[in-house]
């Protein structure tokens, strides 16, 4: 019998982990591959996902620096940078394995290569069972990220409203290129997909190229994708690969009985943007916190829905106004992205929220009273 038994080792279950070993729990952590994997993914890691590490990243995880925003929207340009970083960029195989290991470094059991097939909720326990064997433990935090279904224990499965898709690929590129091409800044293209975008981000050795749309109103994101690439000069034969992305500020349950849900298998990810690692580590530590307040008899199993609790007191408002931020964008396209390119204040203040300085609340308030007075 676990205290703790965590699905996934993505960045919300290796945070978990790592969190859960340091508090002394006895914890096993199955992820279904074998790490480091492909995953395909921009690569961005914002200084707000940073300050949630308790260690310093090694330098040669990180691929690029990134200091600003470029927007564009047809054939109109705009580019804002700040006096420091934003975001980081990295391979997330790199990324996520290194995680994986700090998680390691704590002493907790870990199994990849072992595919979770059902987790239960019991009377006095959890039961999950893999392709070689059946567990049990006290508690479990499935952070198998968007695609799996082991969520829907707590939760429904997300709608068609509910998510959006992402088509990325990598371009081998030579680094001269990229630093002529991007400098410091990442490219965010406005009007490619509805709901979303199309990026461009750097990296040591390649383009990070993709879009992103809400699934309803994105029937073609194949098609889409190739049509980005050929717009931008990118004419190779690359391999495309697709992901979903939950809309964050949807109310949705996070907590059974005995089963937190954490990252994006708890749908917290930035809905304009769709940046998730920030909420992936958080949640994967506040979830381990509680867990830990409850196995060593400081707290009742009625405690387990505080973690609802600290989840929405430290980013709940600013995902709930980043889905209202959103669907505002996107109810005017035209206007509202000629907005961001023809106001070079108002994508300034957007690195803000990026930073994490101030939140979609108070910058969807100071964009409407921006845009009022112009």
């Amino acid at each position: 019998m676990y205290d703790l038994i965590i699905i996934g080792g993505g960045p919300s279950g290796a945070s978990a982990g790592r969190r859960a070993g340091k508090l002394g729990l006895n914890t096993l952590l199955l992820e279904k591959d074998k790490f480091p994997r492909y995953k395909p993914c921009g690569g961005g890691l914002s200084t707000h996902a940073i300050s949630y590490l308790d260690f310093e990243l090694p330098q040669d995880i990180i691929e690029w620096e990134v200091t600003g925003i470029r927007g564009v929207f047809k054939n109109q340009i705009t580019e804002v940078h700040k006096d420091h970083n934003i975001s980081l960029l990295l391979s997330r195989a790199v990324f996520d394995d290194f995680l994986l290991k700090k998680a390691e470094e704590t002493g907790i059991e870990i199994h990849t290569g072992e595919k979770v097939l059902s987790c239960t909720e019991k009377p006095e326990f959890v039961e999950v069972i893999t392709k070689e064997q059946t567990y049990q433990a006290k508690f479990a935090i499935v952070a198998e990220g968007a695609h799996g279904l082991l969520k829907t224990c707590v939760r429904p499965a997300d709608t068609r409203e509910e998510y959006g898709i992402s088509v990325v690929t990598e371009i081998p590129a030579e680094e001269r290129e990229i630093e002529e091409r991007l400098g410091k800044s990442v490219e965010l293209q406005l009007g490619v997909a509805s709901g979303g975008y199309g990026w461009i981000f750097p990296h040591k050795t390649y383009y990070s190229v993709g879009v992103f749309g809400i699934v309803k109103d994105f029937p073609h994101p194949k098609a889409t994708m190739i049509k980005f690439l050929k717009n931008n000069d990118f004419t190779g034969d690359y391999k495309l690969s697709g992901h979903k992305i939950p809309l964050g500020g949807i109310k949705r349950r996070i907590a059974g009985s005995r089963v937190l849900l954490v990252g994006d298998a708890a749908g917290f990810v930035d809905a304009f943007s769709g940046e998730g690692l920030a909420y992936a580590i958080s949640s994967g530590q506040f979830a381990a916190n509680v867990l830990a307040e409850i196995c060593q008899q400081r707290g009742k199993l009625k405690d387990l829905h505080k973690y609802e609790s600290i989840c929405k007191a430290e980013f709940g408002t600013h995902l709930k106004y980043s889905l209202i931020f959103s669907r505002l964008i996107h109810s005017f396209p035209e206007r509202s992205f000629k907005m961001f390119i023809d106001n070079r204040e108002i994508l300034d203040k957007y690195l803000e929220v990026v930073d994490f300085t101030i939140d979609y609340k108070d910058y969807l308030r100071w964009s409407l009273f921006n845009f009022k007075l112009r």
